[in-house]
């Protein structure tokens, strides 16, 4: 099954029969006759009743809503991002082009509401929130806010800074420079 090319997702994906006693395919199966809609419904489903941990709860709820969705691959995710919010998707592709500059081991993972930026670990995120903002997470631990980089970890604690941007003209050598340097301290 292709669900994502992130080879962290799929080394759960592998070792999923071992370590829950089920293929993804099963959990999928028990999942869909459960017949909730809520994540954290499911969630609770697999951790209460099967014992599953959080971390392999919460992926296969994620790979079973994305399947749900019919979203299977990167470009599907990074398309859907941008279906409702076609505004943000030049700001994407312009910060896209600035990260990608900065080497080859640059990762791109897309997620259902925004995209990893990966060197050896995550440094960064890009989120289309609204149809007119997109929020830029940094990981930049130790650095004080200045400019316009904001304090706040927006994402449930995976950035420690982030900036917003409105206009392809608001993406600028500062906005580039501070992900440049959350791209180096991931290194």
């Amino acid at each position: 099954m292709e669900y994502t090319d992130d080879p962290q997702v799929q080394t759960m994906i592998d070792n999923m029969p071992e370590k829950t006693g089920k293929s993804i395919e099963d959990w999928f199966k028990i999942l869909k006759n459960a017949g909730l809609e809520k994540h954290g419904e499911m969630i609770s489903l697999l951790k209460g009743e099967y014992s599953v941990s959080h971390g392999f709860a919460n992926t296969i709820v994620l790979l079973f809503r994305q399947q749900q969705e019919g979203v299977t691959s990167d470009d599907d995710l990074v398309t859907a991002q941008y279906a409702k919010k076609p505004e943000m998707k030049a700001l994407y592709d312009e910060l896209i082009a600035a990260v990608s500059a900065f080497g080859k081991d640059v990762e791109l993972a897309p997620k259902k509401a925004y995209v990893s930026l990966r060197r050896a670990k995550q440094f960064g995120i890009l989120q289309p929130s609204t149809k007119s903002r997109m929020d830029i997470g940094v990981n930049l631990r130790g650095e004080e806010a200045s400019g316009v980089l904001l304090e706040g970890d927006k994402w449930s604690g995976m950035c420690t800074h982030h900036i917003e941007v409105h206009t392809v003209d608001e993406i600028t050598p500062e906005v580039v420079s501070w992900l440049r340097k959350a791209y180096e301290n991931a290194g």
